[in-house]
């Protein structure tokens, strides 16, 4: 069983790249959330091991999510997906406790390396 992860944008189809590039590579998928609020109530819920986190999303941004997800688990292992460009709110997740980043469209190969080194 590979590794537990929750998928977090509002882009359905983001969500869906990511899930093929992750499963593909023997990681199991347990939930997906369209913003930052669905996502601390997934997290809270499903446990998973890791979240990739989109930082522009409705109702609650990514940055704000990951901080209430450290709140409920210091530990979380939470790597941001960005748009290029997003580079000082990029500074902002990582000092939020974001493990990793990988900036859209994704390079399969570079989400693979980035889950990674957020779980070891």
């Amino acid at each position: 069983m590979g590794h537990r992860v929750l998928i977090v944008d509002d882009a359905a189809f983001m969500r869906m790249m990511l899930k093929d590039i992750l499963t593909k590579n023997g990681y199991e998928v347990i939930g997906e959330a369209e913003n930052g609020k669905v996502a601390v109530e997934k997290y809270k819920e499903l446990q998973p091991e890791l979240v990739t986190m989109d930082i522009t999303m409705p109702e609650m941004d990514g940055i704000t999510a990951v901080k209430k997800i450290r709140e409920i688990n210091p530990g979380a292992r939470i790597v941001m997906c960005s748009a290029m460009g997003q580079q000082a709110m990029v500074i902002d997740a990582i000092q939020a406790g974001a493990k990793d980043f990988v900036v859209k469209p994704f390079q399969p190969e570079r989400v693979v390396e980035a889950v990674r080194k957020a779980l070891s």
